[in-house]
């Protein structure tokens, strides 16, 4: 430590803001179990220092993240996190692949967090540092949620249908909308969300435990998607969520027949709404369903 001072305290002060570095870094290092094996990352690493130093006192959310996990350091190191960003087939991969390693339900939430955080780490890092710019960080921050709702949502739908049953697979579409429509998120970007399921209007109850008519089911279930999304659990929340652009707002259903959408986007839609399906975009869902609302959208 004697021997990083200089350089630590240069690379502190060459920031935005000096003192709060300081303070960060402080924080950050109250929160290791040991300093030693990091300030021999910093002596053997003076690249890493100065990134460090530049994230105390530049972006306080990255450093929040990093003091709350500062295994990342060994991920900063490796060549690629700072040269690539993986794509969105790859991120998908990614995501499910992580959440396939969950016990319980209580474990997909967790693991949806922690994902995510870390992935959104390594966009803002590479923001920061110039790698990608603002454009590119939005594209990726957009892919990055979408990947973690492709994992998550088919997860909070088998956990439904064990009490409520369904109606023979998957019926429901995600579209997104806002930033997340149109891939230009930022790191504070909520999402902007609408949910439309595909049933024959003759359609009954369905076939669980506690069976429920297809409106309310899609209703309740829109609902649990948002709470496994909004919940804060010790690994915080994952997103906000904002439902205000679906059909009627919020004095309308959480969720909507492909039926109700297209006869609402005809019929009553306000030209501001057609304006916001701009951005629209059909993230999860069947395919004939998929395929119906994007012809719907345009």
């Amino acid at each position: 430590l004697t021997e990083l001072i200089p350089t630590l305290l240069k690379e502190l002060g060459a920031t935005a803001h000096p003192d709060g570095a300081l303070m960060r870094f402080d924080q950050f290092l109250a929160r290791l179990p040991a300093g030693v094996q990091l300030f021999s990352l910093f002596y053997s690493n003076p690249g890493l220092l100065r990134l460090v130093a530049t994230i105390m006192g530049s972006a306080p959310r990255i450093a929040e993240h990093l003091a709350q996990k500062p295994s990342l350091l060994d991920a900063v190191l490796d060549p690629g996190f700072l040269e690539t960003l993986p794509s969105l087939d790859e991120l998908r991969a990614d995501a499910e692949a992580h959440l396939a390693r969950a016990i319980d339900y209580q474990d997909v939430l967790d693991f949806d967090r922690r994902w995510t955080a870390d992935r959104r780490f390594q966009i803002g890092v590479q923001l920061l540092t110039a790698r990608i710019d603002a454009e590119r960080a939005g594209q990726a921050f957009a892919d990055v949620a979408q990947s973690v709702l492709s994992a998550l949502c088919p997860r909070v739908e088998a956990e439904f249908a064990r009490q409520h049953g369904g109606f023979g697979g998957t019926r429901l579409a995600v579209v997104a909308m806002g930033k997340l429509g149109s891939r230009e998120m930022t790191v504070t970007s909520d999402l902007d969300l609408m949910f439309v399921y595909d049933l024959p209007p003759e359609t009954e109850d369905s076939d669980g435990e506690k069976p429920l008519p297809p409106a309310l089911y899609y209703s309740r279930l829109s609902q649990r998607i948002i709470n496994a999304i909004t919940t804060l659990t010790n690994e915080g929340q994952l997103y906000e969520v904002d439902m205000r652009l679906r059909p009627s707002g919020n004095a309308g259903p959480l969720a909507c027949s492909v039926q109700a959408f297209e006869s609402y986007q005809h019929e009553t839609a306000w030209t501001w709404e057609h304006m916001a399906l701009v951005r629209a975009r059909v993230i999860l869902g069947p395919k004939p369903l998929c395929d119906r609302l994007d012809a719907a959208i345009k």
